[in-house]
């Protein structure tokens, strides 16, 4: 192992984590009003019905397929009765289709970001960076299913990549395993630790919010501006607004 081997594989998954949290904190406390997406949807609806529904099922689907290859172990897998070539058939199939379409996804959210003047007069620097690296981090990774679906002990990222990601938790990093996997799998390592650590300053931060408030708010009235006759006769007490 080099001192690249230690630093990249050792110390920047730490570094990223600590940026992640701090950053987030920080953001929570001093910019709570731009902790939002800064919906866009008044001024072209069109293509976003089409493209974040892509975007988001298909990185909900991205996303669960990360957790079961990196923190369930091989070894489980084999006692289930799930043998290899199947596993890497499921998950060249999901993994493959979810890729592609949350990369369609995001393809069609950019382009309706570019060609809408007042959505693209909203994008700040930040976004810009926050789309090119997520753009290849889906890129990066749908190659890393192709490879691992080609099978062979150097495509296998279950014996590299898998123990590496959970010595993190024990605090003791095993870089020898991430240092013999592949280039490509390094490579998708090293745009995800990018990609988690401008997360807190770019509006995927939204995703660490959820709208419970939602559940119990007041109703919203509309009323008309026409200003015609009443329904119905108002009635006395309180009424959700």
């Amino acid at each position: 192992m080099s001192t690249w081997d230690v630093l990249l594989w050792g110390v920047l998954p730490y570094v990223t984590v600590a940026v992640l949290v701090l950053g987030t904190v920080w953001r929570y406390r001093y910019d709570k009003f731009g902790w939002t997406t800064r919906s866009s949807e008044l001024h072209e609806s069109r293509l976003l019905r089409i493209g974040s529904p892509l975007f988001h099922f298909g990185l909900l689907v991205v996303i669960i397929g990360h957790v079961i290859g990196l923190i369930i172990p091989k070894s489980w897998t084999d006692a289930a009765g799930l043998s290899q070539e199947a596993y890497h058939v499921q998950a060249l199939l999901l993994g493959g289709i979810a890729g592609f379409c949350t990369l369609v996804g995001i393809g069609i959210l950019i382009w309706r970001r570019r060609t809408t003047g007042p959505v693209f007069m909203a994008t700040t620097r930040n976004d810009k960076l926050m789309y090119v690296v997520l753009v290849a981090a889906i890129v990066v990774g749908l190659a890393t299913t192709l490879l691992g679906a080609a099978g062979g002990e150097e495509h296998n990222y279950r014996l590299s990549v898998a123990p590496w990601f959970r010595s993190l938790f024990v605090l003791q990093p095993d870089v020898a395993s991430m240092s013999a996997a592949g280039p490509a799998f390094q490579l998708h390592a090293l745009i995800g630790m990018l990609l988690f650590a401008i997360w807190p300053f770019t509006r995927l931060v939204h995703a660490f919010t959820a709208p419970v408030g939602y559940l119990f708010r007041p109703y919203i009235v509309y009323r008309s501006r026409q200003g015609g006759p009443a329904v119905r006769p108002a009635r006395r007490g309180w009424e959700p607004i």
